[in-house]
């Protein structure tokens, strides 16, 4: 008897996790032209903002080269079928300004993330954007970084708070097969929301470790056109459509369109589209976050320290997003150790 897959919320995150690997900078040409492609091929959600999501903007982590308004705003016009979704980070991102002017712009999924141990933060943010009428997730990031017990503990506290769906994401490319079924089953055996998975290409396992999260009885997955993201990139979309439709899965996908998406999408970003390199590799052995990957090796430079120790010094104090401060730290510690001052 042939078994029948379920029906699966395929996210694009593109425009949003794709902004880490062009420095924040593209533009709302590529937005509206890239947002008309992915409504054609059919994905559920496309995600557009910052790489650190709503009101990351900042000389910290990048400055976006367009406004957060214009950026939703442009996209919001290109979409029908597929729904607008955006990043939000509370301690970045504020209700009364960042997500006041993303409701008004019309988005319609607010992805709520936090650190895997800290999903009280997003309590506030969570019951407010339910409370306004609109559709929330929890996202739980660096979510390698502790057992499965504990991450089945914050999302129950975001499914307490309201979330409708819950994220793990593999923000460090750090995951095995193996992994990932242990987590993932225990959520989506437990939970009364579907489960979903958002992986890096670290270690070259994204394809995988997202099928593991569907055969574990995740119904959300996310990749962006070309593998376009920080560190390695996401799961290639045009991959997971393909393998999606060859496992038998039920998509709002149409295949040859997000062929095509993927297509304009290596014409767009060409340049700047990520590949396997040494530094992104060490970056997931370490379980150190994608995203660190160019201050990473600005701060190698700087200092004249091999990145690949900065990533492994990093992974062993275990560093998280919003830390990027302590990337300076570790590269000047490690080229002082390189030369000590001479004894007098």
């Amino acid at each position: 008897m042939t078994t029948v897959k379920p029906s699966i919320i395929v996210c694009d995150a593109t425009l949003r996790d794709g902004s880490h690997a062009y420095s924040h900078q593209i533009t709302a040409e590529q937005i509206r032209a890239y947002a008309a492609a992915a409504e054609a091929a059919g994905f559920d959600f496309l995600e557009v903002g910052h790489g650190n999501g709503l009101g990351a903007s900042s000389l910290q982590v990048g400055e976006s080269l367009v406004a957060e308004a214009e950026m939703l705003r442009v996209a919001r016009e290109q979409l029908h079928r597929t729904r607008l979704s955006v990043h939000v980070m509370p301690g970045v991102a504020t209700i009364h300004r960042e997500i006041a002017g993303a409701l008004a712009a019309g988005v319609d999924l607010f992805r709520v993330g936090s650190h895997c141990t800290e999903a009280d933060i997003t309590q506030r943010h969570i019951s407010h954007v339910r409370s306004a009428g609109r559709h929330v997730w929890g996202v739980l990031m660096m979510s390698h970084m502790v057992s499965k017990e504990v991450l089945l503990q914050e999302a129950q506290k975001m499914q307490s708070y309201g979330a409708q769906g819950i994220v793990l994401m593999d923000s460090a490319g750090a995951y095995f097969p193996a992994d990932v079924t242990a987590k993932v089953g225990l959520l989506a055996g437990a939970l009364e929301v579907p489960v979903g998975f958002h992986a890096h290409n670290n270690l070259g396992l994204s394809i995988a470790n997202s099928l593991a999260a569907l055969e574990a009885g995740a119904r959300i997955v996310d990749g962006t056109a070309k593998g376009f993201g920080a560190g390695a990139g996401n799961a290639p979309i045009e991959l997971l459509a393909g393998v999606l439709k060859q496992q038998g899965y039920v998509t709002a996908i149409d295949l040859y369109r997000a062929l095509d998406a993927a297509e304009l999408a290596g014409k767009l970003f060409a340049g700047s589209l990520p590949n396997s390199t040494g530094i992104t590799i060490v970056s997931g052995l370490a379980g150190v976050f994608s995203g660190f990957s160019k201050p990473v090796q600005r701060a190698a430079e700087q200092f004249g320290v091999d990145p690949r120790d900065v990533f492994f010094e990093l992974g062993r104090r275990k560093v998280v997003g919003g830390q990027e401060d302590l990337i300076l730290e570790v590269a000047s510690e490690l080229a002082r150790r390189s030369n000590p001052a001479p004894k007098e």
